[in-house]
Order: structure tokens, then C-alpha cells, then sequence
């Protein structure tokens, strides 16, 4: 009876030790996918940028960020009155 006690304790904290290394793994993961999130979002920004600058050089300056905001700013005022 002493050896099935012992091997039901050995076995439930082997299991325990498991899960918390499964655990640690999940938090681990966790971290990794954060900074895969952050450097993602950093580089699409980086490229918008470049692509905005690429686009003033290739029209010369002729259509500014500002008056392209100002333009949508206008026809969504424009649709929201039709509605």
C-alpha cells in the first residue's frame, strides 16, 4: 500500500512540475509573439512612411499628406449628409 501512495504522490508532482514548465512555456511564447507584434507594426510603419515620402518625391510635392487628410475630411462630411 506504501509503494502505491508513493508512486501516486511521485506521479502527481512530476504532473505538477509539467504543467508549471508548460506554463512557463506559454508565458514564453507569450513575450516572443509580443515583440514579433512590435517590430511587425514597426516595420509597416517605417514603409508607409517611405511610401508616403517616395510618393510626394514622384509628385513633386503636388498632393501633401495634409491636403489629401483635408479632402477625405470633407467627403465624409459630404456622405454623412446624404445618409
Amino acid at each position: 500500500m506504501k509503494l502505491n501512495s508513493l508512486g501516486a504522490a511521485s506521479l502527481l508532482a512530476l504532473s505538477l512540475m509539467v504543467i508549471s514548465g508548460c506554463d512557463q512555456v506559454e508565458k514564453s511564447a507569450q513575450q516572443v509573439l509580443g515583440k514579433a507584434t512590435e517590430s511587425a507594426k514597426q516595420a509597416i510603419d517605417e514603409t508607409h512612411k517611405a511610401a508616403e515620402q517616395a510618393l510626394s518625391e514622384a509628385t513633386q510635392g503636388l498632393i501633401s499628406p495634409q491636403k489629401k487628410d483635408d479632402q477625405e475630411q470633407n467627403e465624409s462630411g459630404s456622405n454623412s449628409k446624404e445618409a
